[in-house]
């Protein structure tokens, strides 16, 4: 073969091959394509193959965009109500010009004020609102209870609306009088272990209570490490007793202190003494055993432990 022609054609190879490897890498790319498309419709496990299997960009897709919510219920009205109630028992329409009447008025415009005979009606106490029902998206009933200086308790219903945003509030109605609510059934109580007087635990609670109560002597004495808990200040009571310590577990009714990290819930029946009378009270708490002593570990609502509410 002559020199010129052999030069010629091997110069002319690397470019056939270079073609070769170029249309075999576009092969693979379809085909890692195809593999991807393919497993995202198969689910999330193919599609893990599929991208860990070839050198594939897959393109994030767009975040949704939040969906917003409107909250539907405006704020409970109970407190507007109640102040209205509160006016218009107190107010009468021989005197609209009287405080409480402006104010009734000025709530409700269009509901007439009452016309009560003065010597025939007992004092008004204690106006409180009971019970909120939302009717529709803006309207409400309140019911409202109203407790007369001679034991006399009423429960009146009031119309109220409410805007949007819970913001403003409009009494749409005369009040009318209503059966109080029914007294709803009550699960027994957990505390149904008795609890010795004069056990380990029953003389922790009694102690404790004393320094809470009376300021006689340190409460940190008693708290288990790390609980924090301030006593009601100043002391409200000069003296007392406790009369009756319930539980909720076997443990708080042993002879013995039980082993350290032993947990107990009780509740405590307390009579309180000051110069005003005798007061009965009651407290559920927590205590733990360590060292062959009882310690609180929460009361009720009022005890801080690590930095954290109980």
């Amino acid at each position: 073969m002559p020199p010129g022609k052999q030069a010629t054609q091997t110069h002319a190879a690397p470019p056939v091959a270079a073609g070769v490897a170029l249309e075999k890498m576009r092969r693979r790319v379809r085909l890692s394509r195809l593999a991807l498309f393919t497993a995202i419709a198969a689910g999330p496990v193919a599609l893990g193959v599929a991208v860990m299997s070839g050198p594939t960009t897959v393109a994030a897709a767009p975040p949704s965009k939040p969906t917003a919510v409107r909250n539907a219920a405006a704020a409970d009205p109970a407190g507007y109500a109640q102040l209205f109630v509160s006016a218009w028992l107190r107010s009468s329409a021989d005197d609209t010009n009287s405080a409480q009447a402006r104010l009734a008025q000025s709530l409700a415009p269009e509901v007439a004020l009452p016309d009560p005979v003065a010597s025939a009606q007992p004092e008004l106490g204690s106006v409180t609102a009971v019970r909120s029902a939302p009717r529709d998206a803006d309207e409400w009933a309140v019911t409202v209870a109203a407790q007369y200086a001679d034991g006399r308790l009423r429960y009146f219903v009031v119309p109220v609306a409410a805007d949007a945003s819970g913001k403003s509030f409009a009494v749409t109605g005369t009040p009318g009088v209503v059966a109080g609510p029914a007294r709803a059934a009550v699960a027994s109580s957990p505390y149904s272990v008795r609890v010795p007087s004069e056990g380990d635990l029953a003389s922790a609670v009694g102690e404790f209570f004393g320094a809470y109560l009376t300021g006689a002597g340190e409460v940190d004495r008693y708290l288990a490490p790390g609980v924090k808990l301030a006593p009601p200040f100043p002391a409200p009571y000069t003296t007392v007793t406790v009369q009756e310590v319930s539980g909720a577990e076997e443990a708080a009714a042993a002879e013995q202190v039980p082993p350290d990290g032993t947990e107990v819930r009780v509740r405590v029946q307390v009579e309180a003494r000051d110069d005003a009378g005798r007061w009965p009270l009651a407290y559920d708490i927590d205590l733990t055993s360590r060292s062959s002593r009882w310690e609180v570990t929460a009361l009720e609502s009022g005890t801080v432990q690590d930095g954290g509410a109980r």
